[in-house]
C-alpha cells in the first residue's frame, strides 16, 4: 500500500502523508465535503477535487491488487507459481501488464494452437521457433499420422505455425511494443455501411473519416461508437500493420532459412488473427473510458454551475408553465415555496384570451404580494414573457425566464405526487419552475441530474460512473452552500454529509412532530443519527434565528469552544463576535493554534464570524433577450444579440438567444487564440453578447461567435 500512496501522491503532485491521512479519514467513513472543509490540518488543505482523485486512484489500485491476488491464487492452485513469476506479478503497475504476464498461464479454451498441440505438433513448433532446423518439410514429414489426423506436410507445418502464432501473441514484449504503437499512431477509420439507412444523415460527417485515435476528442469518439452500435458506421482502429510486422520481424527472426520463413508466416498470422484484434479491443475500451471520463467531467462541471446558479431568494413568486392549446398553468408561491393558489389562463392561440389573462395575472400579483414572475422557457415561453411585459403592475415586479429542463420529469415523479397528491402534473411543473427561481439548488436536487440536459452524449457513457460522478457533484454543491435545517426538503437533506435518505426522512418527520429546530444539538435526538453522523453533518446544517448564533454559520460545533476562547481573549461574549469586524480584528488567531487546530481552521472560523452563513452563490442578475427576435427567420448574419449559455461541451457552448433553436458557439469562435477547453472560459447561465455568423434555416442551425 505504501507504493500505492507514493504513486497517488505523485499523480496529483501532493505529499504521501497527505494521501495517507486522507484515505484514513475516507476509509473511516468521513465524506469528501467534510474532510475538505473540516479536516484541513490532517490533509494539508487538500481540495475536494484532489480528494475525489485520491479516492478514484485508490479504488483503481485496490482493483489492481485484487486482480493480482486472484492470479497468484490461480497459479498456486495449479502449481505454476515460481519466485520469478511472483516477482514479475508484484511489480506489474497496471491491469494490462498484469494480464500480459498471466496470459501464457491462463487456462486455455480450444484454439487452433491447442488443437495442433493435441495432434502432437508442439515439438515441431519448438524446432521452427528456435530456427535450428534447415529442412522444415523433412522435419514435418515425421509428424504425418492418420491417428493424429495430420495428413500432409502442409497440415503439419500449418499446425506448427498456429502454435508459434499463439506463442508470439503471448509474449510480453510483443504486446507491450504493439500497445505503445496503438497508443502512439493507431488511426480510427470510419466508413458508412453501404447497407445502412442513416435517417436525416445524422452520421454524415463520419461516412469517410480518419484521424489519429489518441488525438480524437471525446465527442467524436462517442459519436462514431454510437454510429457503429446503430449499424450505420463501420470502424477500424489499428496502427500500420506493415510497420508493426517490420518491427517485430527484426526482433523475432534471426536467420535466413526455411524455419525463419515459417516463422514469418506465423508472425503475420499472429498479428492479423490474434494480436491486432485483441489489442484493438483493449484500445477501444481505453478510448471509450477516456471519452467517458472527459464527457462525464464536462457534465459534472455543467451540473455544478447550474446547481450553483444565483438564487433570487425567499421571495413571493408567481410561476407560469406556458402553453398554447392547453393554456398556461399559473401558480402562486410564498417565500418558502409553499403553493398558495393555481389558475389556468389562455392568452395564446387558439383561444387568444390575452386581456382576460392579463387581468388575472395582475389580480394574483396584487393578492399574493408577488415579488417576481418565473416563466418557463419552453413552448410559448417568449410569447408569455411578452404578455407579462404589457401588464402595468401597481408595484415593481420582475419577470424572469427560467430553464424548465427536467420539470416534466419531476412533475410526473413519485416525489411530486407525494408532495402534491391533489394536483395534476401541470400544477407540479409550474411549482417546480417557481421554486427554481427562488433556489435552483434546492429544487434541482429533486430531479435525476441526467434529465437536466447539461451534458454531452450522457446516454453513451458508462452509466454507473456517470451516476457516481453526478451524485458526488450534487453532494459537493449542497454542502458548499449549506442547508437550512428548518426549510430543507428530505431530498435536499439527503445530500448533506453523513445524512442519506433514511436520516433525511427522520429529520423531516421530527420537524413535523416537534416543530422547528432551535439548535444543532437537537439533531442528536433524531432516530439513527449517532455521533459520527452528527460530526459529519452538523457544520453543513444551518439554523436561522436559533438559540446560538453560531448555529447559522459554517463553524462546526466542535469548534464552538474556540470561538468562546476568542471572545474571552478580548473580553466579550461569543455572540458579540458575529458580524462584528471591529471585535474580530482584535483577535490574534496565532494564540489559538495547538496540536489539533491549525491556522487553516482558525482562518475559516474568522471568515465565518465576519459573514456568518454567507451564501457562496453570486447575486441573481436579471437578463433580457432581444425583443425583436421571435423565430430563426428573424436572424441575419452579422447581428449582435444577447444570449445565455445553456450547455457546454468539449467542442463549444450552446446559447439561448431567445428563439426556439439554440445557437452553437464553437470553441474556435470563443477567442482569437486556440481554445482547447471551453469550460475554462465559459460557464452555465453566463450572460453575454454574441455575433450571428451563420444561419442554416433548413437544418435549424445557428453559428455564433465572440470574435467581434
Amino acid at each position: 500500500m505504501n507504493l500505492f500512496l507514493e504513486k497517488i501522491a505523485s499523480a496529483i503532485s501532493v505529499k504521501s502523508w497527505q494521501v495517507d491521512n486522507a484515505l484514513e479519514l475516507l476509509n473511516d467513513g468521513a465524506s469528501i465535503p467534510f474532510v475538505a472543509r473540516y479536516r484541513k490540518e490532517r490533509t494539508g488543505e487538500l481540495t475536494d477535487e484532489q480528494l475525489i482523485e485520491i479516492d478514484k486512484l485508490n479504488k483503481g489500485f485496490i482493483a489492481l491488487d485484487d486482480r493480482r491476488k486472484a492470479i497468484i491464487n490461480s497459479l498456486e492452485e495449479r502449481e505454476l507459481l515460481t519466485t520469478e513469476l511472483q516477482d514479475k506479478l508484484s511489480q506489474a503497475d497496471s491491469i494490462a501488464v498484469l494480464e500480459d504476464i498471466y496470459l501464457p498461464y491462463r487456462p486455455k479454451r480450444k484454439t487452433k494452437a491447442t488443437i495442433a498441440i493435441d495432434k502432437g505438433l508442439e515439438p515441431l513448433a519448438k524446432m521452427i521457433m528456435s530456427e535450428n532446423v534447415s529442412d522444415t518439410e523433412g522435419a514435418a514429414r515425421k509428424y504425418i499420422s492418420s491417428k493424429n489426423e495430420v495428413n500432409s506436410v502442409e497440415e503439419a507445418l500449418q499446425g506448427a505455425r498456429d502454435i508459434i502464432a499463439e506463442w508470439i501473441s503471448e509474449k510480453e514484449f510483443v504486446r507491450s511494443m504493439l500497445r505503445r504503437m496503438f497508443h502512439r499512431s493507431a488511426n480510427v477509420i470510419s466508413k458508412k455501411d453501404k447497407k445502412a439507412d442513416d435517417e436525416n444523415n445524422k452520421y454524415e460527417s463520419y461516412y469517410d473519416w480518419q484521424e489519429t485515435a489518441h488525438k480524437a476528442p471525446a465527442h467524436r469518439i462517442l459519436a462514431m461508437f454510437r454510429g457503429e452500435n446503430e449499424g450505420v458506421l463501420k470502424l477500424k482502429i489499428v496502427p500500420e500493420i506493415d510497420l508493426a510486422y517490420s518491427d517485430l520481424e527484426s526482433k523475432l527472426i534471426r536467420q535466413n532459412n526455411e524455419a525463419a520463413n515459417q516463422k514469418q508466416l506465423a508472425l503475420k498470422d499472429s498479428l492479423k488473427r490474434l494480436l491486432f484484434p485483441s489489442l484493438e479491443t483493449e484500445f477501444r475500451k481505453e478510448l471509450k473510458n477516456k471519452a467517458d471520463e472527459s464527457s462525464i467531467k464536462v457534465f459534472a462541471e455543467n451540473l455544478k454551475q447550474l446547481l450553483l446558479t444565483p438564487p433570487l431568494g425567499q421571495k413571493n413568486i408567481l410561476a407560469i408553465d406556458p402553453g398554447f392549446r392547453t393554456g398556461c398553468k399559473v401558480v402562486c408561491l410564498d417565500s418558502n415555496g409553499n403553493l398558495l393558489a393555481n389558475e389556468t389562463i389562455y392568452p395564446h392561440p387558439p383561444q387568444n384570451k390575452s386581456l382576460e389573462a392579463m387581468k388575472k395575472i395582475n389580480s394574483l400579483v396584487g393578492a399574493y404580494k408577488t415579488d417576481a414572475i418565473a416563466i418557463g422557457n419552453g413552448t410559448a415561453g417568449r410569447e408569455t414573457e411578452n404578455l407579462i411585459k404589457r401588464i402595468k403592475f401597481n408595484n415593481d415586479v420582475i419577470a424572469v425566464m427560467v430553464n424548465e429542463n427536467g420539470a416534466s420529469i419531476y412533475s410526473a415523479s413519485a416525489l411530486a405526487r407525494k408532495e402534491f397528491p391533489d394536483y395534476d402534473v401541470t400544477v407540479r411543473g409550474a411549482v417546480s419552475i417557481g421554486r427554481r427561481l427562488q433556489d435552483p439548488l434546492a429544487e434541482l436536487v429533486k430531479i435525476d441530474p441526467k434529465s437536466i440536459g447539461v451534458g454531452q452524449y450522457q446516454h453513451d457513457v458508462d452509466q454507473k460512473l456517470l451516476s457516481e460522478s453526478l451524485k458526488t457533484t450534487v453532494e459537493l454543491c449542497v454542502n458548499t452552500v449549506g442547508v437550512d435545517l428548518n426549510l430543507a426538503s428530505a431530498e435536499l437533506l439527503s445530500y448533506v454529509s453523513g445524512i442519506g435518505n433514511t436520516l433525511a426522512e427522520n429529520i423531516v418527520n421530527y420537524r413535523s412532530e416537534h416543530g422547528n429546530f432551535t439548535n444543532r444539538e437537537q439533531l442528536k435526538e433524531i432516530k439513527g443519527l449517532g455521533q459520527k453522523a452528527f460530526e459529519q453533518a452538523a457544520g453543513f446544517l444551518r439554523i436561522k434565528n436559533g438559540g446560538n448564533p453560531l448555529d447559522s454559520s459554517a463553524v462546526h460545533p466542535e469548534s464552538y469552544h474556540i470561538v468562546e476562547k476568542m471572545a474571552a481573549s478580548i473580553k466579550c461574549k461569543s455572540s458579540e463576535l458575529i458580524a462584528n469586524k471591529e471585535n474580530i480584528s482584535k483577535i490574534k488567531i496565532s494564540e489559538f493554534v495547538n496540536d489539533e487546530i491549525g491556522l487553516p481552521t482558525l482562518k475559516d472560523i474568522i471568515s465565518e464570524l465576519e459573514k456568518p452563513g454567507r451564501d457562496p452563490r453570486k447575486a441573481h442578475k436579471i437578463f433580457e433577450f432581444d425583443q425583436t427576435l421571435k423565430t430563426i427567420d428573424d436572424l441575419k448574419t452579422g447581428m449582435i444579440v444577447p444570449g445565455i449559455i445553456t450547455n457546454i461541451t468539449d467542442f463549444g457552448a450552446f446559447i439561448d438567444i431567445g428563439i426556439k433553436e439554440n445557437g452553437l458557439l464553437h470553441k474556435s469562435q470563443i477567442a482569437d487564440e486556440f481554445i482547447s477547453n471551453p469550460s475554462e472560459h465559459l460557464f452555465i447561465n453566463q450572460q453575454l453578447k454574441v455575433k450571428i455568423v451563420s444561419v442554416e434555416k433548413d437544418k435549424k442551425r445557428i453559428g455564433l461567435s465572440l470574435r467581434f
